[in-house]
């Protein structure tokens, strides 16, 4: 049994990149690092980032990828 997801708090498949991290997390981090994403936040720069809301800014799901310690 794995922490929950350090980035959503969704159901953690394991420890990816990391961190604890669902599928979801792990996959939308290995695509933006492998492409090169730049992404724009359309608020303030803090979105809050859990299971319900991490689709709506991929700006803060990645500052929040690498502030949980996600790397390559």
């Amino acid at each position: 049994i794995y922490k929950p997801c350090f980035v959503c708090q969704d159901k953690s498949s394991g420890y990816h990149y990391g961190v604890s991290a669902c599928e979801g997390c792990k996959g939308f981090f290995r695509r933006s690092i492998q492409k090169n994403m730049v992404y724009t936040c359309h608020r303030d720069k803090n979105c809050i980032i859990n299971k319900v809301t991490r689709n709506r800014c991929q700006y803060c799901r990645l500052q929040k990828c690498f502030e949980v310690g996600m790397s390559k």
